[in-house]
């Protein structure tokens, strides 16, 4: 898996980028995470290559529709439905909830991400994985969990900070919003 702090991370500098409430970007941020959640059954055995293993359906697409609508009518209700502002809000919110699949599809190991699931459990990366694996639990603080936050750093991190960059340079050249 890409790390939790690179999931919130893209969402973060992608919210901020195109000025979306400090809320919306906090709930981007914990949509990215939570597809993790699955890890829990690591310990009562559950196998990665289970339903409800790692990288399973809570990597799915699916889940992250379900969630979205979820965060969408408990946290959002203010947000007039069916408007301009709520679909903005939504798109943002779904994209930010299916990043977390996506980019742990970039990674070179795992057992791939269900992303149909639950329609069908079959596991999938891209055809490109530049990202290094993390290690997960206590061999995080280990190489491998070094290993994992260099690549993230080159592939993630600095594309971000050239993003939010860019975004601060056109936003100090038109002005206060």
């Amino acid at each position: 898996m890409a790390t939790i702090f690179s999931h919130a991370l893209v969402v973060v500098v992608a919210g901020s980028t195109v000025r979306l409430d400090a809320r919306v970007i906090v709930w981007g941020a914990m949509l990215a995470i939570l597809p993790d959640i699955d890890v829990i059954g690591l310990p009562f055995g559950i196998a990665h290559y289970e339903w409800f293993g790692h990288r399973g359906f809570t990597h799915s697409l699916a889940f992250a529709l379900a969630a979205t609508t979820g965060v969408m009518f408990s946290a959002m209700r203010e947000i007039p439905a069916n408007t301009r502002a709520w679909w903005t809000v939504f798109i943002f919110l779904l994209a930010s909830a299916a990043s977390h699949g996506l980019f742990d599809a970039m990674t070179n190991g795992g057992a791939g991400i269900a992303f149909f699931s639950p329609f069908s459990n079959a596991r999938y990366f891209l055809p490109w994985t530049p990202l290094e694996v993390s290690p997960i639990g206590r061999d995080f603080f280990s190489a491998g969990g070094i290993e994992t936050l260099l690549s993230e750093a080159q592939w993630l991190w600095l594309p971000c900070a050239a993003i939010w960059f860019v975004g601060a340079v056109c936003r100090c050249r038109r002005g206060p919003a």
